[in-house]
């Protein structure tokens, strides 16, 4: 009978664990999820001029030759990452060792020389104190001791010119970066000035386009440039550049003029030389027509839906947007879906789950 009543009491307590349990999960669920939210309003839009544009690194070296031989060893490829002073490829330096030791030796011969010149000056400016020799050659052993020394000194910088030579047989990295691309293979004749490798520092970048004549004024006078690129999550990510400049020519056959705009470095991290951007010039004009405007994070893509979560009495519901250009960091148009005054969700993924309700509203 103790068994049996044991046995009961344990399965009424699994039974109000069980619905205690149940309980906790429904109360949990049943917490409303507070979701920000801002209010859609009318703007008026600055004319704006947009154009595909590059981004190039700002520090790129192509290294070069500097003397003539075999290339012995090519130690980098596209892709490496290299250090200031890092060996990028030597060149065969067997006749350049062949000028170092033949510097050396004329070294060697000038000093012998020059002992043996010192020798025979001391010797006769000895006798020359003494009477038993003139004056005259002692200025003689005093010159040939000075063309000992002029000799020494002139196998010394050939020497040095020799040294210097055989040390342009190992091409080094002008600074930190990376390899963007080798010219040459091991095997391959390298001559001065034959361009071997190309290093670039991932940072800073620039943005550069290319101008038309006939929209150099609306890009000199724009009161905002912003740059534009896609990010892993494919959301419009905009930069305002640094600093803008353009070059002070034009190609001759284009009739277009380069700008280059510096990007600043904590937020062009990780964009890679060669990919296209978007560059939007601003007029400081704006249109007669005023737009919806809604903040991209807004935006809910799911494949090809473009929507926004809309603020309701009961939650939220989505609602279909039909979408115009970007407008930086105004946010996005929309041409039709909403209206001005309606609360859209700045939480799209979060406004979409059961118990959703809006937050403080911004405008």
């Amino acid at each position: 009978m103790v068994h049996v009543s044991m046995q009961l009491n344990l399965r009424a307590a699994t039974t109000v664990g069980i619905l205690y349990c149940g309980l906790a999960i429904a109360v949990a669920s049943a917490q409303t999820i507070s979701v920000p939210t801002v209010v859609v309003q009318a703007k008026e839009i600055g004319t704006a001029y947009e154009m595909d544009g590059v981004v190039q690194p700002v520090k790129q070296s192509t290294v070069s030759a500097q003397a003539s031989g075999r290339i012995a060893t090519l130690q980098v490829k596209a892709g490496d990452k290299v250090r200031a002073g890092q060996i990028l490829a030597t060149i065969d330096d067997r006749e350049a060792m062949a000028g170092v030791q033949k510097s050396q030796a004329q070294i060697n011969q000038a000093e012998a020389e020059l002992r043996n010149a010192k020798v025979n000056l001391d010797r006769t400016r000895d006798l020359q104190s003494k009477g038993f020799v003139s004056k005259a050659a002692l200025d003689t052993a005093d010159a040939v001791y000075k063309g000992g020394l002029a000799v020494r000194e002139q196998a010394s910088a050939q020497a040095l010119q020799s040294s210097i030579s055989q040390g342009f047989t190992r091409v080094s990295a002008p600074f930190d970066g990376w390899v963007m691309q080798t010219h040459a293979e091991a095997g391959d004749l390298a001559v001065p000035g034959k361009p071997l490798v190309t290093v670039y520092a991932p940072q800073p970048l620039r943005a550069v386009v290319q101008v038309p004549g006939s929209r150099t004024q609306a890009v000199r006078t724009a009161v905002q440039t912003l740059v534009q690129m896609d990010d892993a999550q494919g959301h419009a990510q905009w930069i305002a550049p640094v600093t803008r400049s353009a070059v002070p020519s034009a190609d001759p056959v284009s009739q277009t003029t380069e700008w280059r705009f510096e990007l600043p470095s904590k937020d062009s991290a990780g964009w890679l030389p060669g990919q296209q951007v978007r560059v939007r010039f601003l007029s400081g004009q704006p249109n007669s027509v005023r737009t919806m405007m809604v903040p991209q994070a807004a935006i809910l893509r799911r494949g090809e839906l473009t929507a926004v979560y809309v603020a309701s009495a009961t939650g939220f519901s989505l609602r279909a947007v039909r979408l115009g250009a970007q407008q930086g960091v105004d946010g996005v148009e929309v041409l039709a879906g909403v209206l001005a005054g309606d609360v859209v969700a700045l939480d799209p993924i979060r406004a979409g789950q059961v118990n959703a309700a809006p937050s403080k509203v911004k405008k």
